[in-house]
């Protein structure tokens, strides 16, 4: 069985390549190839989280799972196995492949639904998401002006310093929500938010939204109104949408729910359904993070690994 440290993890797999891995993860999904397992948590009086998430996709199956405990961080791992005989092949640590394959999936969403023109991204939120945020827009657009707030100004300056030396690109750290949001033609919100971080006034035609931060029932980043303002709206699934998508759970009655507008990833994917019809369109992906997407990434680093002698073996506890 194969162990792979989160320093392989970041050493093996770039942000274009999570995103063509997902691409072909949804395709599956879309042509019944491929299976999702939604999120459970497991909730301790001590404040510890138990969440565990599965999938399936071509030779792998597997599930990630972490814990956290809002004083003590969070640990995360995903365990792959090989579909043909359920044998055990890998495991992974699994912080930076979070982090990048929900890069991934808000990017390979963009390329999908935002307009082929959009140049200027705004972020709200500058932790460790908000960066693969960045990156994955980088990967799709050809963006040239990128601004962010958050709460604390020194978390935001250093963001925007720091992306800005990592990208070659203009990363300005601005006042207010409202400035990092309006006239945008990309908005990403990556927060741990519970009620709005922006106004829908704020949001222009034509403008397309990544909210990624919030995958609880009771939380939400985006506004009730901005929601129903929206031309389309895609999620990664319907079935995990409906059990922690407070973006949708908060602002939709059961007509919204069935409503054309909102639709699965998996069928933009596949071009059952187009992702942007106009350019004025305002457009939204709300991103939970799938384990079909953990299975995906981590079966080919899986492949890679071997192929290029990283990672070490654990021992083999049973034949």
């Amino acid at each position: 069985m194969l162990f792979l440290a989160e320093s392989d993890v970041v050493a093996l797999l770039s942000m274009k390549e999570a995103i063509c891995l997902l691409r072909v993860a949804f395709a599956r999904l879309a042509a019944g190839e491929a299976q999702n397992q939604p999120r459970r948590r497991l909730t301790l009086p001590t404040g510890a989280v138990l969440h565990s998430m599965g999938g399936a996709c071509g030779e792998y199956f597997g599930t990630k799972i972490y814990s956290t405990h809002p004083r003590h961080g969070a640990h995360f791992l995903v365990i792959l196995y090989r579909a043909e005989d359920a044998r055990p092949l890998a495991l992974l640590e699994a912080n930076h492949l979070g982090q990048i394959r929900t890069g991934a999936a808000s990017g390979l969403a963009t390329d999908l639904m935002a307009r082929e023109d959009a140049g200027t991204v705004g972020i709200i939120g500058s932790g460790f998401q908000a960066r693969t945020q960045l990156e994955a827009m980088l990967a799709v657009r050809g963006v040239r002006l990128a601004r962010v707030w958050s709460r604390t100004a020194q978390n935001r300056e250093r963001f925007a310093r720091e992306m800005a030396g990592r990208f070659g690109l203009p990363v300005e750290a601005v006042e207010s929500a409202r400035a990092a949001v309006e006239g945008m033609d990309i908005v990403v919100t990556a927060t741990s938010a519970r009620e709005p971080v922006m106004e829908d006034g704020w949001v222009l035609p034509g403008t397309h939204v990544n909210a990624t931060g919030s995958n609880q029932a009771g939380r939400r980043e985006l506004p009730g109104e901005l929601v129903g303002r929206a031309d389309r709206i895609a999620v990664d699934s319907m079935e995990q949408a409906l059990m922690e998508s407070g973006d949708l759970l908060l602002a939709l009655n059961e007509a919204g729910w069935q409503s054309s507008r909102l639709v699965e990833l998996k069928d933009v994917v596949s071009g059952e359904v187009p992702g942007r019809r106009t350019p004025s369109e305002i457009t939204v992906f709300k991103s939970n993070g799938l384990g079909l997407e953990d299975v995906a990434v981590a079966g080919w680093l899986y492949e890679e690994a071997r192929e290029r002698g990283v990672g070490r073996e654990l021992p083999v506890l049973y034949s």
